[in-house]
């Protein structure tokens, strides 16, 4: 089940940040990374992770997971970050929005 991890993020257009996802309270040792970012324009989901999710792809620190940077966000729209991973043979889903401002 994909649950939400935080509270909302907010991050300024101009910045870019890798995130990182503490895992313990799901299991320990994730494997399978995947983050995908989504858009959200009026209730519609558009993928966009090719465009604002740049460098390796997410990295593994026993149960932290960085992300790859966040950047090229667009002002006053939301942004829906999904964290897919596995461990002790379950598969979650965490999320989290960042809202882009000024």
């Amino acid at each position: 089940m994909a649950r939400k991890i935080s509270n909302d993020v907010y991050q300024g257009k101009d910045e870019s940040i890798a995130y990182e996802i503490t895992t313990t309270s799901w299991g320990s040792d994730p494997t399978g990374v995947e983050v995908k970012a989504y858009e959200i324009n009026d209730g519609v989901y558009t993928d966009v992770s090719a465009t604002v999710l740049d460098g390796s792809p997410a990295a593994v620190s026993g149960d932290v997971i960085t992300l790859p940077l966040l950047k090229s966000l667009t002002i006053n729209k939301k942004y829906r970050i999904e964290v897919k991973f596995s461990s002790g043979g379950s598969v979650f889903e965490p999320w989290f929005y960042v809202i882009c401002e000024r």
